[in-house]
């Protein structure tokens, strides 16, 4: 498999399952990201979202380069 391949998967899934663990906190502090208007509440749930996307996709970044390191 290509390299360049591995990488974007690798990226895509560590944005995907950190922006879901930031929706799931939102949850948990009862911020709806999808209710209608932009509400206070609405804003933090879609900073959460925002933030665990980029913190899943360094972590993804991290430990792919963790793993070059030991080949």
């Amino acid at each position: 498999m290509s390299p360049l391949l591995l990488e974007g998967l690798a990226d895509a899934i560590g944005f995907v399952a950190g922006a879901l663990a930031g929706y799931g906190l939102a949850r948990v502090f009862g911020a709806d990201v999808f209710a209608a208007g932009y509400s206070n509440a609405s804003l933090v749930g879609i900073v959460l979202v925002g933030l665990g996307g980029g913190i899943g996709l360094q972590l993804a970044r991290r430990w792919r380069t963790s793993r070059k390191k030991e080949d």
